[in-house]
């Protein structure tokens, strides 16, 4: 059995705990929960903890555009022509430099687990790399260097929008066919069978980018254990496109199709009707929501306390990756409901830290992470004496601490990053100056 883990404050629930000691068995996970009591010889000791942030949402490689982007004006569509030029340059060993990067920044920043919504698959032509799986495992190999959780949501997309073929910037994205799509999952799922840090899920691009048909096929052709993602209604084209399409909203086709399911998570929401979000609610499903992207692209402010009012649970995700940083995160949904709303306090503290830790797991198909026996030994330790938190209780840091206040964070029971820098030394910033440098942005 590995050393323990004591605290001097732990947040279980979003409730403070004094004196809690941690177990951790030798898979990582917690074996035994200790609390008010005094730390043994060989523990490491901790300050002020919280459980480890779950992104539940990201596409690494748009980190690229930071800073290159948000002073051009114009909208979602008009930055969707700068990512695709992104994505042509990409190749296996460019992505696992930028993703390596990319996962450091989100680990010293507190992200414990990421969702990685990946569709860039083949060469920039649309034909395979002579290595099997070479940009999947690209982004597997870039989490195992940093030691971050990976959800590798392996991502369906066959069309450049409703009835039209893939533009030549999409074609790297594609599998021909649902079929194809599944093949190729079904391999990769056996190949990364057995690995304790990196899992495989699954996603629909959108209703734009696989038709009706080819959903129900995945659909029907997954475990059924397996999570599946989606972006929906992230723009009202999307809806209108739908409606005109299919005489649905993006909602009530994933409905129609069956797809509704606690298993399901849906990206974004920003303009899902009434309908919608009471669909959404009454199947359980988990909406992830991305403040920080859906703010810096002006997609809107999305209904997130009507949605969790109706029973949809709550995720959060870095999304486009101009920001990294979980607390910003649980900031923005709040504001973004004070705003709307023009009242404080929509969503409470514990909400928020549960919607960017225990939520964003169970999207992931990770199971509980309530810091519990049985539960990944995954932690985050906050410093109480910056600038920003200072005179914070520990249950409102969620509103005041920053990525900046990540002290020390743990992963399946093991210290993988210490103030700002992972433990063998790595800075994020010397990863993705070097990784930048190798793309024209």
């Amino acid at each position: 059995m590995s050393a323990g883990y004591w605290c001097e404050s732990l947040l279980i629930d979003g409730t403070a705990n004094a004196g809690v000691r941690l177990e951790v068995d030798a898979a990582g996970r917690i074996a035994r929960v200790q609390r008010g009591v005094a730390a043994e010889a060989a523990d490491i000791r901790l300050g002020t903890v919280l459980p480890g942030f779950g992104n539940a949402h990201s596409h690494a490689f748009h980190r690229a555009l930071r800073g290159q982007t948000q002073g051009d004006g114009g909208d979602f569509w008009l930055w969707r022509e700068r990512m695709y030029r992104i994505a042509t340059q990409l190749d296996p060993s460019r992505y696992q430099a930028l993703a390596t990067a990319v996962f450091a920044e989100m680990l010293v920043s507190g992200y414990t687990t990421v969702g990685e919504f990946h569709y860039v698959h083949h060469r920039p032509s649309g034909e395979p790399y002579t290595t099997e799986h070479a940009m999947e495992l690209a982004l597997a190999a870039a989490a195992r260097e940093v030691g971050i959780r990976l959800v590798l949501l392996d991502t369906v997309y066959l069309q450049g929008g409703i009835g039209r073929e893939l533009s030549p910037e999409q074609r790297g994205f594609g599998d021909g066919g649902a079929a194809g799509w599944l093949a190729r999952w079904r391999s990769l799922r056996a190949r990364l069978a057995g690995d304790e840090l990196v899992t495989l899920g699954a996603a629909l691009h959108s209703v734009r980018a696989v038709p009706p048909d080819a959903m129900r096929e995945v659909l029907h052709g997954l475990p059924p254990e397996v999570p599946v993602h989606i972006h929906l209604s992230e723009q009202p084209q999307e809806n209108e496109d739908c409606l005109a399409a299919y005489g649905l909203t993006p909602t009530g086709l994933l409905d129609s199709l069956g797809a509704l399911l606690p298993r399901l998570s849906v990206v974004h929401a920003t303009h899902a009707t009434d309908d919608d979000r009471n669909l959404l609610g009454d199947a359980g499903v988990t909406v992830v929501m991305c403040p920080t992207t859906e703010a810096d692209l002006g997609d809107g402010i999305g209904p997130a306390l009507a949605l969790a009012s109706a029973g949809a649970s709550i995720a959060l995700g870095s999304d486009q990756n101009a920001v990294i940083d979980p607390f910003l995160e649980m900031r923005g949904l709040e504001m973004g409901e004070r705003l709307a709303a023009q009242k404080r306090g929509r969503f409470a503290p514990a909400a928020l830290l549960a919607a960017a830790s225990s939520a964003g797991y169970a999207a992931l198909g990770l199971g509980r992470h309530r810091l519990q026996p049985g539960d990944p030994c995954d932690l985050v330790e906050i410093s109480t004496i910056s600038m920003r938190t200072i005179g914070s209780v520990p249950g409102q840091l969620a509103l005041t601490a920053t990525a900046s206040d990540v002290v020390r964070v743990v992963v399946g029971g093991r210290l993988v990053a210490e103030c700002g820098q992972l433990v063998g030394g790595a800075r994020p910033a010397t990863l993705i100056a070097d990784a930048l440098a190798r793309l024209s942005t």
